[in-house]
């Protein structure tokens, strides 16, 4: 049994991997997009102190519900690679249970390190903020070199994944950078889809409880024809867009 810190669960989650799921959103996250609804998951010892017994007596409950509809467990964030050993536990436990697994994340660990989840994985939901590695640096506060060999990994270990990207206007949304994303994917062997999420503004009142400066004030969620532009690039290299 393993302790560690989250934000919160949802329990009807239909968002975050196939079917319904329970959803763990652990505390705790390396980066600091800009973009964030969550800067409250940034601090670890803000959350609130649980066990994998704990959740897991949750999730039991409500494992008919999840079988059914060909769901599953979610451990999302915050980074739930921050506390290893918890998702790992956490991991096993569902495993056990006979549960369809998945984890998002933003790949910002060492590839050796994530490798121990793997085998307690059927799904990685991979947020890739930007190909750009220096709009990365400006937009997450770190390097994007890490979650493109934690693409290299799963691509060697023949680990089904999703591609999760945000469409930021006038920062993710440059289309022939998006081109240049869908070249570097078009190839992958175990890529099952692509998700392109636009950018919205429901974490903006967080930042501003926290005292925090949101610098995407000025910033509107892209429009209906814009994302059906970008998402035209990976349809026109076959790659699964939702």
């Amino acid at each position: 049994m393993a302790e560690g810190y989250i934000h919160s669960t949802e329990s009807m989650g239909t968002v975050d991997g196939p079917g319904i799921r329970f959803v763990v959103f652990t505390q705790g996250c390396p980066l600091r997009c800009q973009y964030c609804h969550n800067p409250d998951t940034w601090k670890l010892k803000d959350g609130k102190k649980t066990t994998t017994a704990e959740l897991m007596q949750k999730i039991v409950k409500i494992k008919p519900y999840i079988k059914r509809s060909g769901g599953g467990i979610t451990i999302s964030g915050g980074e739930p690679t921050m506390q290893l050993e918890f998702t790992l536990d956490l991991l096993k436990k569902a495993k056990a249970e006979g549960l369809h697994t998945a984890v998002d994340t933003s790949g910002y660990i060492d590839p050796q390190k994530f490798k121990q989840l793997l085998p307690y994985l059927d799904l990685v939901l991979l947020d890739i903020k930007t190909m750009d590695d220096l709009k990365h640096q400006d937009l997450t506060g770190v390097s994007n070199q890490k979650t493109l060999n934690i693409v290299e990994l799963l691509e060697a270990e023949k680990q089904p994944y999703w591609v999760r990207h945000v469409v930021v206007p006038g920062i993710t949304d440059d289309f022939q950078e998006m081109q240049k994303f869908a070249m570097y994917l078009r190839d992958k062997k175990y890529l099952e889809k692509v998700e392109l999420l636009p950018y919205h503004e429901l974490g903006k009142h967080k930042w501003e409880n926290l005292g925090l400066e949101y610098k995407l004030a000025a910033v509107e969620p892209p429009s209906a024809k814009k994302m059906a532009e970008l998402n035209s690039c990976f349809k026109n290299y076959k790659i699964n867009i939702a």
